[in-house]
């Protein structure tokens, strides 16, 4: 059963919201970041960077009370403004043809706890703990975290009709994406939602791991038991792969690779790059301006499905045993399954030293199946689509 609860939003005023939402900042070039600083007043980056024009970047206490200010200031001006009443919030997004509409409601901790809520990565305690604190002090979240449910028609007719009439926003960003947001406060159409969702076993995290568990931590000093998340449905999610590129100090012998490849995988020179194969373990590999498919032997492979996984062998069979390095090695360079495979290419064209390894998505069944036994994808296996904008709805903690 998953339990979502309504929220008052903080949310920008309807004339403001293309100017104030952003993607996150983690996704802009120093250049571009100061760009957009000095020319919008009103984006949600003046908030979380409210020392962009100061000569020293501040840290620690003295950034969150700078960004505490930031907020309130926004607040004040009513750049943003809270809703009087609890909603849920019907979101949709257009781009590159691909369209997403989901609801955005505030998910339960505990439940993340008990397991109804399940996660496929494994999160890095510094992060973990570097958020938590930021959270703890800054008392706003502006990033919901995506989640995931099994297809069920009954709430995809019930959002559909909820969002049947004029949406409170309409805009579009300059990556040509369209984004829409409805209002949802009447009880009853509360109440059908959460109904709808109690029949819901399972939620799984797509995107947001890091924030999901730093919400479970801080919950357990604040005593504030639930996160803001957008809920969709499964199969309207997009999942690319996580390429690789590894890069040495000088230029890889060639027959020796091979020849320790060969142990464990059966090689086969291929004339171009086909990158989606039926085989979803499947590898290809491109370097001295050769392309390799490499599949590996039977007795390589375990029954068990996370070992079985193209991204555990790569990291098991050559990072690890011919390469002697870990995944987080900082000769690997990972590229999402978006980038366009000729940049990759061009990358190892120019750099004799450099190899690619170019890898299939992960089905969504077997991520599922690995988040139901509790267990967690190698870092950079997956990259899920949609991508949301921060700031579109802001939650207090």
């Amino acid at each position: 059963m998953a339990t979502i609860l309504p929220f008052k939003a903080v949310r920008p005023t309807r004339d403001k919201v293309g100017l104030f939402a952003t993607r996150t900042y983690l996704s802009y070039s120093k250049k571009g970041l100061s760009e957009k600083l000095l020319n919008n007043p009103f984006t949600f980056l003046q908030i979380i960077n409210p020392d962009f024009n100061q000569k020293k970047t501040l840290e620690g206490n003295q950034k969150f009370e700078l960004i505490k200010k930031k907020y309130k200031s926004f607040l004040d001006q009513e750049i943003i403004n809270k809703d009087k009443e609890r909603a849920f919030y019907i979101y949709y997004l257009n781009h590159e043809g691909n369209k997403y509409k989901g609801i955005i409601a505030s998910a339960s901790t505990e439940e993340y706890e008990k397991g109804v809520i399940k996660k496929h990565e494994k999160t890095l305690k510094k992060r973990e703990a570097l958020f938590t604190e930021y959270l703890s002090k800054i008392k706003f979240n502006a990033d919901p975290v995506l989640l995931s449910y099994k297809s069920n028609k009954k709430i995809s007719t019930l959002i559909d009709k909820l969002s049947n009439g004029r949406a409170e926003y309409e805009f579009t960003t300059s990556n040509k994406a369209l984004h829409k947001l409805w209002i949802i406060s009447n009880s009853k159409d509360i109440l059908d939602i959460q109904n709808e969702f109690k029949k819901v076993n399972s939620l799984y995290i797509a995107d947001g791991h890091h924030r999901t568990e730093s919400s479970y931590q801080l919950s357990k000093s604040n005593g504030i038991k639930h996160f803001m998340s957008l809920l969709i449905d499964e199969n309207d999610l997009k999942i690319y792969g996580f390429n690789r590129v590894l890069k040495f100090q000088k230029e890889i012998d060639r027959n020796l690779f091979l020849q320790k490849l060969s142990k464990n995988f059966d090689v086969k020179k291929i004339s171009g790059p086909k990158f989606q194969t039926k085989n979803s373990n499947e590898i290809i590999i491109y370097f001295n301006k050769t392309f390799l498919s490499i599949v590996a032997k039977k007795d390589m492979i375990s029954s068990d499905s996370l070992s079985r996984l193209s991204y555990s062998i790569l990291n098991k069979k050559i990072f690890n045993e011919i390469f002697k390095i870990d995944s987080n090695s900082k000769k690997i360079k990972y590229y999402s399954g978006k980038e366009k495979i000729d940049n990759i290419i061009k990358i190892i064209d120019n750099d004799s030293s450099s190899i690619a390894f170019i890898l299939n998505p992960i089905k969504l069944e077997t991520i599922k199946e690995i988040a139901d036994k509790n267990q967690t994808l190698p870092p950079k296996s997956t990259y899920i689509d949609p991508k949301l904008r921060s700031g579109i709805t802001i939650l207090d903690l």
